[in-house]
């Protein structure tokens, strides 16, 4: 029996945008354009008549902004909501607001060529459409708990194509090989020398729904949480302003890593976009290293990278985390901390966007827990060194 078909209304003043996209979706099997608008008051008397299943709605429009009508629609009648705007593609902080204000994700799209970049990002804009459909409750429970933001949108597509750094949501890729943690790291194993007894290292990996959630959990960590390295699917123009933001509202220090920067009790390192995050040791202390290289589990950095290496740098010293997000990076890695004797966690269902990640981990077995958003933090603060 076949799935029921996507329903998507498409908002968006531009005629060209609104007859391409219609045209180019028609040719996938599961998503239908229901409707078209020029604008979020004409959209609104369509909809009322056949809701949709996904809004793709467009930013800078007559009558109404696509911001203002987002939030109409999370406060009366929540629907998943993709963001396809020209205004997102510099990171000056409307991608950011839309993600505060419940959209599912951001796609940017250039000023210019816009018929050339729809046609190359059609199979990125339809997975984006796809995991819209798939986010739960917890998108709106998020969109209204969070704090206003001016981080960077967690799935704007660099406009650059051609190459490994053309992504398709969320990292989804079509016509590249998949690599494992192997093309980056050897098989975990300890690193020589000897292994601190109390010191120890948080590991958190998330992409769907992850900028919102890690506001969450790091907003309530405190100075004296243990070191916390963090991988968040996202492009790597967006990264720093990303650890900026989440700086200013975490009692931590908060920041992009750095080659070489050491862990520190209170500190979290936010890998950089475009590079893998990797942890060493050096006798008692813990540092990072920024590696180039193939995209690992679809994505750069991947939270299999970074967990494997710290299996290897810490052990059963490790504490592994995978929260919301869609695929599959992480499931590995994670099973590979918990066979090194590290603590493992997943997000649950019920507060994941995409219940993708954290249930990918379950089914592979490295999972220790499965626990809430709401108690995240706490368990961070649990292994701080007394």
């Amino acid at each position: 029996m076949n799935a029921p078909l996507i329903r998507v209304m498409v908002v968006d003043d531009s005629s060209v945008v609104r007859q391409l996209v219609q045209q180019l979706l028609a040719e996938t099997v599961d998503i239908r354009v229901i409707g078209t608008a020029p604008d979020p008051v004409f959209a609104l008397r369509k909809m009322n008549q056949e809701w949709p299943d996904v809004i793709l709605l467009d930013i800078e429009m007559p009558r109404m902004d696509g911001i203002t009508f987002l939030k109409q629609i999370m406060a009366t009648r929540p629907t998943p909501v993709v963001m396809c705007s020209s205004r997102a593609e510099d990171g000056n902080g409307v991608a950011a607001a839309a993600l505060a204000a419940g959209a599912v994700s951001v796609i940017a799209r250039p000023q210019l060529g816009v018929r050339d970049f729809l046609h190359e990002a059609v199979a990125e804009l339809a997975c984006a459409i796809r995991a819209a459909v798939q986010a739960g409750p917890a998108a709106r429970v998020l969109a209204a708990a969070a704090p206003r933001s001016n981080a960077p949108a967690a799935h704007m597509r660099p406009v650059k194509a051609g190459s490994e750094e053309m992504l398709h949501h969320d990292g989804w890729m079509s016509g590249l090989q998949r690599y494992s943690a192997d093309a980056v790291l050897n098989p975990p194993g300890p690193e020589d020398g000897p292994r601190p007894v109390t010191a120890r290292i948080v590991a958190i990996a998330a992409s769907t729904g992850g900028p919102q959630a890690l506001e969450r959990v790091l907003g309530r960590l405190g100075p004296g949480c243990p070191g916390v390295v963090v991988v968040q699917h996202m492009p790597q123009r967006f990264t720093r302003s990303f650890a900026e933001r989440l700086h200013r509202l975490s009692g931590a220090e908060v920041r992009e890593a750095e080659h070489q920067d050491m862990v520190l009790p209170g500190r979290v390192l936010i890998a950089p976009g475009g590079k893998h995050l990797v942890v060493r040791r050096d006798g008692l202390q813990y540092y990072v290293e920024t590696l180039d290289g193939p995209l690992v589990s679809r994505h750069k950095p991947s939270a299999d990278v970074l967990f494997r290496s710290l299996a290897k740098a810490a052990g059963g010293n490790a504490v592994g985390i995978i929260m919301t997000g869609m695929g599959d990076d992480g499931a590995h890695g994670l099973k590979e901390m918990a066979a090194c004797g590290g603590a493992t966690y997943a997000q649950d269902e019920a507060s994941s966007v995409v219940f993708g990640m954290p249930k990918e981990a379950i089914q592979l077995g490295g999972v220790g827990d499965v626990i809430a958003l709401e108690n995240i933090s706490a368990v961070i603060e649990q292994y701080a060194s007394r």
